[in-house]
């Protein structure tokens, strides 16, 4: 007696998942992405094993994944909890000596092993480092902002203290462990040439490692989906001309203007594209690349 076998429908699904996912992996495999990690996956314990697992699942298919994080809630905490006041000018923290020391004992210490060590439970081999380890990020100081006296309106000029834009990326480090099948994980530490530390924004030193390595896709996990219409739609497909005019037409504001400046320095300088997408989604940076419809904003070079 012979019985009909049907298979099980979830398995099935999993299956075309996998098919559907098998062009994207040939296409990515020997490719560099560069993944700035930060926001809400970083204070999720669910959400960061997603993270590993996806950076995990990448690197076993063929594609160097670099994870450059930030840390700036963790900053703030640990700043508060020694008593050290912050203060913010242009969403930049001055940062003296003290504070520029702080930040670097949360970023490349505490921050830094702890997500090496979430890939390394996912199954991965990972090392972290920070800018200031082989010579891997120049920096120089950031020019003083301008605001308004609290007390008299008049505008008035701010020294940042040790906060550091990067001028050169030494990409060596970065080949060597990725030839060694490792997965860099960066702080946003970096050295000027002054011998000083400096405190990096982790968006724009994702960006210049991005550069430097003439990455296929730059990620930037955030907490909101990519970047929304003014009817709150997600807007799939940019280039520099249209967020200029979504700029102009006040559909593009706050803190998602520096996200797609960086986005836009990527991509004139040598990144295939970026890619703004939200952390909170589980598995989004798999949606977005092994997947038809996409999962987030993807920001290319205008057309030549």
């Amino acid at each position: 007696m012979t019985q009909n076998y049907a298979p099980d429908p979830a398995l099935l699904a999993k299956a075309e998942t996998l098919v559907e996912a098998l062009p994207y992996m040939q296409r990515y495999a020997g490719k560099t992405f560069v993944v700035k990690y930060g926001g809400h996956a970083m204070g999720d314990p669910e959400a960061a094993r997603d993270f590993a697992e996806d950076v995990v699942l990448m690197k076993a298919v063929g594609i160097n994944v670099i994870v450059v994080h930030g840390g700036g809630p963790q900053i703030g905490a640990m700043l508060k909890r020694l008593g050290v006041e912050s203060q913010f000018v242009g969403g930049l923290r001055v940062t003296d000596k003290e504070t520029a020391q702080i930040a670097e004992m949360v970023l490349a210490g505490s921050i830094n092993k702890e997500i090496v060590s979430w890939i390394s439970g996912a199954g991965g081999r990972a090392v972290g480092i920070s800018g200031k380890d082989g010579g891997l990020v120049l920096c120089e100081k950031v020019g003083g902002k301008r605001e308004p006296d609290p007390n008299s309106g008049i505008e008035r000029h701010v020294d940042l203290g040790f906060v550091g834009d990067p001028v050169a990326v030494d990409r060596s480090i970065l080949d060597s462990l990725s030839k060694d099948g490792i997965i860099p994980v960066v702080a946003p530490v970096g050295i000027g040439a002054d011998g000083h530390t400096y405190n990096i924004n982790a968006d724009t030193m994702a960006g210049a490692i991005a550069a430097e390595v003439k990455a296929s896709r730059f990620f930037l996990l955030t907490d909101v989906p990519g970047v929304l219409d003014k009817d709150k739609q997600l807007l799939t497909d940019l280039d520099p001309a249209r967020i200029n005019a979504l700029q102009q037409d006040g559909t593009i504001t706050g803190g998602m203007i520096p996200k797609l400046e960086t986005c836009i320095h990527a991509v004139e300088n040598g990144v295939d594209a970026a890619v703004i997408l939200d952390g909170r989604v589980p598995h989004a940076m798999l949606l977005e690349i092994f997947t038809r419809r996409g999962a987030g904003t993807l920001v290319r070079a205008a057309a030549a």
